[in-house]
């Protein structure tokens, strides 16, 4: 594997406690307290260790193993491992919920991924180029 492909990988350990608004692009595992905003183009993992309290998770790819109260969106997929807990709505193009998840929220589910870097276009263009479905009445 070519050195310029690996990902950076940055650990907030069981000791980290975070509050405020995190960005990242490469890959970020928290095994601590977080409580705000996360709003990335990497992947994210958090730990069966992990507490976070947040109004909005948005990263490429989310699995979750600890707590997670609040809104969660991943383009490219979204796993509930098992014995997490999570409260809050999620969108995803992929979810995987496994045996044993106390989950609490509802699940919508983008019809394709879009081709665009949801990260470099308007906000208003990103939504105008996804299609939602959900089970939810409109």
């Amino acid at each position: 594997m070519a050195e310029d492909k690996k990902k950076n990988l940055t650990v907030f350990g069981q000791e980290t406690e975070f509050d405020g608004e995190l960005e990242f692009t490469d890959s970020l595992v928290i095994t601590g307290k977080f409580n705000g905003l996360i709003n990335a183009s990497g992947d994210l993992e958090i730990d069966k260790s992990a507490v976070c309290d947040v109004s909005k998770i948005k990263a490429n790819s989310i699995e979750i193993s600890g707590k997670v109260s609040g809104d969660i969106e991943a383009p490219e997929r979204i796993e509930l491992c098992s014995g997490s807990v999570v409260k809050g709505d999620m969108i995803s193009g992929h979810i995987r919920i496994a045996d044993d998840v106390d989950y609490e929220g509802s699940v919508s589910m983008f019809d394709d991924v879009p081709e665009i870097d949801l990260f470099s276009v308007a906000s208003d263009e990103y939504k105008d180029s996804i299609v939602l479905k959900s089970n939810q009445p409109k």
